[in-house]
């Protein structure tokens, strides 16, 4: 008899993962401070879009993801970043803590996708772990970004991190 594999999984809770356990939970990971907000590339827009952290938002759905972006239909395609941001809390108040950026291509005419799920997971990561990463966006959309992260929440982009406002001068 074959044994079966077993999949590496994880759970995904709200708030203190271990809730006061020494052992259930733990290793588990909390996404309570991160939050992912979509930039339309043509239209200069960013929006904060919860579902998109099951990649489940309206942006993403009714379309067919290809793994290989050779595969994607480029011609009435769209461009947007996926952004992951994390906060944390300090002293003075909540500040941008991590910003990391993923490109999503979708044609709905061709009902067809193109995203690198392990670029987004691992940006996902790195956000939480309070790095930035938006060195790869164009300079239009580093602008509509900042200028969101500015206007969303009085006083978090002044608590965020000198190396975090120079990096949207770039």
């Amino acid at each position: 008899m074959e044994q079966k594999k077993r999949k590496l999984e994880f759970n995904i809770i709200k708030d203190d993962p271990t809730m006061g356990h020494k052992g259930y939970g733990v290793g588990s990971l909390s996404l309570e401070n991160i939050t992912p907000v979509m930039l339309d590339v043509e239209e200069g827009e960013a929006w904060i879009e919860e579902q998109a952290m099951h990649a489940r938002s309206k942006t993403e759905r009714g379309v067919k993801y290809v793994k290989d972006r050779s595969e994607f239909p480029e011609e009435g395609a769209k461009k947007y970043w996926v952004i992951w941001v994390a906060v944390d809390i300090k002293e003075e108040g909540p500040y941008y803590a991590g910003v990391t950026a993923c490109e999503l291509y979708i044609n709905r005419p061709a009902r067809r996708g193109y995203k690198s799920m392990p670029e987004h997971v691992n940006h996902m990561d790195k956000a939480m772990k309070g790095k930035l990463i938006v060195h790869n966006m164009d300079a239009k959309s580093r602008e509509v970004l900042a200028d969101f992260l500015k206007n969303h929440d009085g006083g978090m982009w002044e608590r965020s991190s000198t190396e975090l406002r120079e990096e949207f001068k770039k």
